[in-house]
């Protein structure tokens, strides 16, 4: 655990160095959270997460600078992954698991496309207190007690790198379809290709986050946009080399090679006021889940 702390001090340090001597303002608060209970109505494998980013640089035009470093990204985000059943799940199911994130990434032009890189620490375990919010939230609404968490995944801390290049392309004036690859290294490792397409009143001028667990996008940085509706159709694929959640050593289920994923997503947009509701469907990421899920996300914005 202290070798994984210094490890992470010292690659942040270098990440940050160059530009800890620039001014920065705050340019934006991004937010996106995600459940399974607005999704396919159950509470199981992933969830919930709640994802929030802050964004801090020197400016902002419609795009982020084009040298890399400069425009930052503090990434904070929770997620609960679980079992079928909170109380008695079937015989090779997967363990519960508490997650916080704590990240530092930043965002680039890169030519005509744009580029996302970081560092996150990822806490995983009982000492994170995710199982225990969890089993006071359904206590609150007179729901099963959380109690697959006596067996939760240990404590541990992973340094994590993650980064996603992506272009978008116009078509017309009211769509842009936007191509990606992504790769995760640390608490997940895998390599993902996918793309968004996005029509009606859109946002352009914007910077944009990606929700890890589904894959929305949601507005970190805002932009122009018309009051109207927009809509959003994506989907992705990823080889997965390794997840800690998913040990294969006996106790866990092996993970599945390959994941997709599927979403759908709509935003109603007035002059100051805004909602976003999509659904992700998830196929299986371990040996022996009997199905898919579906998560709904949701965010609301108020301009002020």
């Amino acid at each position: 655990m202290n070798r994984s702390l210094v490890a992470l001090a010292g690659a942040l340090m270098v990440f940050a160095a160059p530009v800890l001597a620039e001014e920065r303002v705050l340019l934006g608060i991004g937010r996106m959270f995600s459940n399974d209970r607005i999704g396919d109505g159950d509470d199981r494998w992933r969830t919930g997460s709640y994802q929030i980013s802050v964004i801090r640089g020197p400016f902002w035009e419609g795009q982020a600078p084009g040298r890399f470093g400069a425009l930052l990204e503090y990434r904070l985000r929770g997620e609960i992954i679980a079992p079928s059943e909170l109380s008695t799940p079937p015989a090779g199911d997967r363990r519960y698991a508490g997650v916080l994130t704590f990240g530092l990434h930043s965002h680039a032009t890169l030519g005509p496309g744009e580029m996302r890189a970081g560092i996150d620490l990822v806490a995983v375990g009982p000492k994170t207190r995710v199982s225990a919010v969890h089993d006071w939230l359904h206590e609150q609404g007179s729901m099963p007690s959380v109690s697959v968490a006596d067996d939760e995944i240990g404590n541990r801390l992973i340094p994590t790198l993650s980064a996603e290049i992506g272009r978008a392309f116009a078509m017309g004036d009211s769509a842009e379809l936007r191509p990606f690859v992504e790769g995760r290294a640390g608490d997940e490792t895998f390599l993902r290709v996918g793309a968004d397409l996005s029509f009606g009143a859109i946002e352009t001028g914007a910077l944009w986050g990606r929700e890890t667990a589904t894959g929305q996008r949601y507005v970190a940085v805002g932009g122009q946009s018309r009051p109207g509706a927009s809509f959003v159709l994506g989907g992705d694929a990823a080889f997965v080399a390794d997840s800690p959640y998913l040990d294969g050593d006996g106790a866990d289920p092996e993970a599945e090679d390959m994941r997709y994923r599927l979403r759908a997503g709509m935003q109603l947009r007035s002059q100051s006021f805004g909602v976003f509701y999509g659904a992700t469907w998830l196929s299986e990421e371990f040996e022996g889940q009997p199905e898919g899920q579906v998560l709904g996300s949701l965010r609301v914005r108020m301009d002020f």
